[in-house]
Formats: C-alpha cells, structure tokens, sequence
C-alpha cells in the first residue's frame, strides 16, 4: 500500500511539472505584488536561468535598493522562457529586459535544438519587448568547457558560434549586445575556476567582474 502512495504522489508531481513546462507559476504570486513602475521607476528585469538566479542568491546586494526584478529559473531553457516572457517581463512593464540564455540548450536540458532554433527563440524574445517598448540587452552565453551534469558534450565551439549569431543581430537591431565571454573566457574556452567552481555558475567573484559589465549595458538602453 506504501509503495503505491509513493507511486501515486510522484506521478501526481510529474503530471504537474509537466502540466507547467515552462513553470509559469513560479514568480506569478510575485509578479501580482510588483505593480506598475511610477513614472520616474527605470524597472529593469534579469530573464535566465539558474546564472540569473544565483546572482540574487550569491550576490543580493547588488539588486538591492535598485529597481531590478529577477526572474531567473534554473534549468530553463529559451523556449521555456519565451513561454513566461509576456508574465515575467512584459506585464512587469520595465524600461530594460536583460536575457541571458541559451547554455542549458546547448546542454540539451529539454531535448537537442540547434543554434538556430536558440537564436529564434532569443529573437523572439527581443521582439516581443521591442513592439512593447522595452529596450533590449542581449547577453553572450558564458563560457563552458564541459557540463558537469551532462560531460562530454564539448559545447565551447557551439557556445561561441552562438554568440557570434546573438552579436550580429543585436548590431543588426539595434540591441546592445553584452559580451561576457570574452571578459570571462580561459585558455580552454571555458570559466576558470575563480569565476565558476563547477565551470557553469559563477562564484561571487565571477558576478562581481559581471556587474559593472551590466550596469553599463542597461545605462546604454537607458540613454545615459
């Protein structure tokens, strides 16, 4: 009977999760008390991944008295966050979007996609936010020699092909476009390990060499 409880229950949470692929609960309670910007607000919102996320988790101080919304999921993949991208940012009216993503893709979290279904899905992103009037900070993918939880995969040379993509059409579209890797990359194409222990999350240090990098970015979207 025990074993057909447990069974039970963990079938119940995989249909859910499945049921909520792209994880559109998970900042919606958060999202209904942010509000809109007053008219003086520069609302700025992060859109990634488990990278956008730990900043808020290593690094809080830098989010804090600004007004910058995370809304980084771990795991996630782009077409998940294109899924969320009308909740998580558009209905959040901010004056920026940052979006960096496109790793756990390479990683393969949800299935292969290649680098042009990647690149769509960022463009698409981009888009929506630019017919809503939300200017646009397209970051590099960061620096990978080999994932930990999927070894093997080689993704260095995927990764800066990638970012070549992203650069040209930001230069085409007049997003600005926020080159990580080359402030970032080692020898081997990937994170040293002063900048990311496990060669994917970066350390404090590795967010405290992103910060200014950032702050630069979004003051260019902002005409400053």
């Amino acid at each position: 009977m025990k074993t057909f409880i447990v069974f039970f229950v963990f079938l119940m949470i995989s249909t859910s999760q499945a049921q909520d692929w792209a994880n559109l609960e998970h900042f919606r309670a958060e999202n209904a008390k942010v509000g809109l910007p007053d008219a003086q607000e520069d609302r700025v919102v992060f859109m990634g991944n488990s990278i956008t996320i730990g900043w808020l988790n290593k690094v809080p101080e830098f989010f804090e008295g600004k007004p910058y919304i995370n809304r980084g999921i771990g795991g996630q993949t782009t077409p998940q966050m294109l899924l969320r991208f009308r909740q998580d940012v558009i209905a959040l009216h901010p004056k920026v979007v940052v979006i960096l993503a496109g790793t756990n893709d390479i990683a393969g979290n949800t299935g292969p996609s290649t680098l042009e279904m990647i690149a769509d899905n960022l463009k698409s992103m981009a888009e929506l936010a630019e017919v809503h009037g939300i200017k646009v900070v397209i970051c590099s993918v960061l620096p990978v020699y080999d994932y930990p939880w999927r070894p093997g995969l080689e993704p260095s040379q995927k990764i800066i092909a990638l970012n070549g993509m992203l650069r040209a059409y930001a230069r085409e579209n007049n997003h600005i476009y926020l080159d990580y890797f080359s402030e970032l990359v080692d020898e081997r194409n990937g994170l040293p390990k002063k900048y990311a222990l496990d060669g994917v999350h970066p350390t404090k240090l590795g967010y405290e060499v992103m910060a200014p990098m950032v702050e630069a970015a979004i003051a260019k979207a902002l005409g400053r």
